[in-house]
C-alpha cells in the first residue's frame, strides 16, 4: 500500500459516513460485507483537506483502470449513488468494487471479496475528473 492507510478528503469522508449509516438495506450479502469492510477501514483512514489530497488516490469521481488476477480489466468511475450510470462506466460507491477501491492509490494491490469471490485487484491508473458535480452539493 503506497500511503500505508486509506486516504479520504474531509467532505467526501463525511458524506461517505452518512450514506454508509443508511445503507444497511443492501439486499445481497456480498454488498453488505463489502460495505462493512469499508466502514472498518474508514476507522483507520487518514482524512485530508482538499488541497492536500494526492492526485493518485481514488476518491469520488476518480476514473480508474483496475485489473484482477481473474483475468479481467475495467475502466470505471466511482460516483455517488444518484449519478451511477453503467452505460458510462459510472458505478456507485455502494457497490462491492467501488467500496474496495476508494481511498487506495495508483499501483496499490488489494484483496477483496467481490460477488464472484476473493480477488486480487491492481489499481493500474487513477485520474481525477473535475467535470462531475462536487460532493459538497449533495451533503
Amino acid at each position: 500500500m503506497k500511503y500505508d492507510t486509506l486516504i479520504l478528503e474531509k467532505k467526501e469522508y463525511v458524506y461517505l459516513k452518512r450514506i454508509l449509516n443508511i445503507s444497511g438495506y443492501a439486499e445481497d450479502f456480498e454488498t453488505q460485507k463489502s460495505l462493512q469492510r469499508l466502514t472498518d477501514e474508514l476507522k483507520k483512514a487518514q482524512i485530508l483537506d482538499e488541497l492536500d489530497m494526492p492526485q493518485d488516490v481514488i476518491r469520488f469521481n476518480s476514473k480508474i483502470t483496475v485489473k484482477s488476477n481473474k483475468g479481467w480489466s475495467k475502466k470505471i468511475q466511482i460516483v455517488i449513488p444518484a449519478l451511477k450510470d453503467l452505460d458510462l462506466d459510472r458505478i456507485s460507491i455502494l457497490t462491492p468494487l467501488a467500496s474496495a477501491l476508494l481511498g487506495y492509490a495508483q499501483s496499490d494491490i488489494i484483496q477483496w471479496n467481490l460477488p464472484s469471490g476473493l480477488q486480487e485487484l491492481e489499481i493500474v491508473e487513477v485520474t481525477q475528473d473535475q467535470f462531475l458535480e462536487k460532493i459538497e452539493v449533495h451533503i
